[in-house]
């Protein structure tokens, strides 16, 4: 694993270059194939129509849910069964279920959109089924065969088609999951983990749309330290940047960036994104992977789109200090965040204890936010193959 010290070289990035990225890149069977997998169960008192109605017009984002949820358990010995795709509601948990008191979970974000010809269609999907996977390994929980992943989304969102919001900037966010659900005490990993996938109608992240946001920098806590968990997308990762989260709202800012735990000098993520710097000359830097940043596929879509339209992309080891000297110098004129629930949106302040700076610039952030969302809304040819259509 590489170290995050300065000493570490910067180097362009030979796209696709991870697992992850690799992954994404195996062609996924179409849905029609896959359709079936989670036989359905019908909701026998779903929303109607004026309620369904009501909830579409002003979705916000995450607060409200459909008919529907995907499910399958396993259970050691026996693999996964139960395939299915069942009633919203409540789950009954034991008190002594594993999750509970060892947080053995992961859980993924990938959104659904509805293009002008009333088609369905996500962004990706075999990235977020092999990312899953992978976050299972970390949590020596099993894994859950990548196209049964994305055969739980196309049952869903074909269940519960008419959920798919229509508006700029809306989409359907689907939040697959797992977690140990076997009742015990004892810390060795759980015989018995449920898998479940939930849809919200949802629209923007930030209500400001590209408006730029402003970012504390935690110089107290940190996300993730090397051989732990930061590359897993995990509950108990996220349950660690509340509380500087918080600390960042108590100073006037809407997000938190974490540094590197071991020399606590360089730039890594926010809670929920990840960072792009974009230099003077055209080069957009990004941190490297260092197996405490959770690698996202909206970063990895970003790179690509980046390199091949000419732009020099390098994963870098990029300083707090040396970052702060280059916006004051003018040598970086901008900074955004991305993630599949923004998007894209830039940062017009950085903040920390002894530290305030502005950035005026965002004509990078716009250019790959329009190129990119317009791939994912059919608005624009996707000469990728990044889009799945779903319905």
């Amino acid at each position: 694993m590489p170290e995050t010290t300065a000493a570490t070289p910067s180097s362009p990035i030979d796209l696709p270059t991870t697992p992850l990225a690799r992954a994404a890149e195996v062609p996924v069977p179409a849905a029609d194939e896959l359709a079936g997998r989670f036989a359905l169960t019908p909701n026998p008192a779903p929303a109607d129509e004026a309620e369904r109605a009501e909830r579409l017009a002003n979705p916000g984002f995450g607060s409200s849910f459909t008919d529907h949820m995907a499910h399958a358990r396993w259970i050691a010995g026996q693999g996964w069964t139960g395939h299915g795709i069942i009633p919203f509601g409540e789950i009954s948990l034991s008190p002594a279920a594993a999750v509970l008191h060892y947080s053995q979970e992961v859980f993924e974000g990938i959104k659904a959109y509805r293009h002008a010809d009333g088609s369905v269609w996500t962004f990706r999907p075999r990235y977020n089924a092999a990312r899953m996977a992978a976050s299972a390994r970390r949590l020596a929980m099993p894994e859950l065969p990548e196209e049964d992943f994305i055969a739980s989304l196309v049952d869903l969102v074909r269940a519960d088609a008419a959920w798919v919001p229509t508006g700029d900037g809306e989409s359907l966010y689907l939040r697959p999951f797992a977690f140990a659900s076997e009742p015990f005490l004892g810390v060795h990993p759980a015989r018995v983990i449920d898998y479940y996938a939930i849809a919200s109608p949802s629209g923007a992240y930030f209500t400001g749309g590209l408006t730029p946001i402003s970012i504390w920098v935690s110089s107290d806590y940190h996300r993730a330290g090397r051989g732990g968990t930061g590359a897993a997308k995990t509950g108990g990762n996220y349950a660690g940047s509340l509380l500087p989260q918080q600390i960042a709202a108590e100073q006037g800012c809407d997000q938190v960036c974490f540094l590197d735990d071991v020399t606590q000098t360089n730039i890594e993520e926010l809670g929920g994104m990840n960072l792009m710097v974009v230099d003077a000359d055209g080069t957009v830097r990004t941190p490297r992977l260092t197996g405490t940043i959770l690698e996202g596929s909206t970063r990895s879509a970003i790179l690509r789109l980046l390199s091949d339209a000419g732009r020099a992309v390098v994963e870098d080891t990029i300083s707090l200090a040396g970052l702060l000297d280059s916006i004051r110098s003018g040598a970086v004129t901008e900074v955004f965040a991305c993630g599949t629930a923004a998007v894209v949106v830039p940062l017009g302040r950085l903040k920390g204890e002894d530290f305030d700076v502005e950035l005026s610039g965002h004509e990078v952030t716009s250019e790959i936010h329009e190129r990119l969302t317009a791939i994912q809304n059919g608005t624009a040819p996707d000469p990728y193959g990044w889009m799945y259509r779903l319905v």
